[in-house]
């Protein structure tokens, strides 16, 4: 099967639903422990899209296989410049290159919105991740140890960074 890119319409939210709470029960990629329920992805969808901020999906007929969006990494008019991005591929679709195709698109829509700089916050075992950054040209800018918790054990964290448009003007 084929898949397709695009921006994500309300009735993908359960689709994201499924793929987000996944990631919550089985994986480090999100630091929460508890599952959220419809309402709460539903107000996260809409959140977005009143910020003006992309959520992608990669589809085929079997639904939606995984999706990506980015945020304001800070709530301070300093940092209006940089968003933090997070991508979440279904479970049985990881490990076929659908992260790298979802984050080249989103890391173009960061630029076309004006964003200068693009962080990424990834649990530091998750060398797989961090091999992607890399091959799309972010650079490691700082390691936190045993800031989060999850599954009985400590995690550390490894910030990476991508500055989308070098020698751009601060406004």
């Amino acid at each position: 099967m084929t898949h397709q890119i695009r921006d994500a319409l309300s009735a993908d939210v359960p689709g994201i639903l499924a793929i987000y709470n996944d990631a919550v029960r089985n994986t480090t990629a999100i630091w929460n422990e508890t599952p959220v329920d419809l309402g709460n992805r539903q107000a996260w969808f809409e959140s977005r899209a009143q910020q003006g901020y992309p959520i992608l999906v990669a589809v085929d007929d079997s639904g939606v296989l995984g999706y990506a969006s980015f945020g304001d990494w800070r709530p301070f008019e300093g940092f209006r410049h940089t968003v933090e991005h997070s991508v979440y591929i279904r479970g049985d679709q990881r490990g076929k290159g659908l992260g790298p195709v979802l984050m080249a698109a989103l890391i173009e829509r960061a630029r076309d919105c004006g964003k200068h700089v693009m962080v990424a916050a990834i649990e530091s075992g998750n060398a797989a991740s961090v091999r992607i950054h890399e091959r799309l040209g972010f650079v490691v800018t700082g390691q936190m140890p045993q800031v989060g918790v999850k599954f009985g054990r400590w995690l550390d964290l490894t910030f990476m960074q991508l500055v989308l448009n070098p020698g751009a003007s601060p406004s």
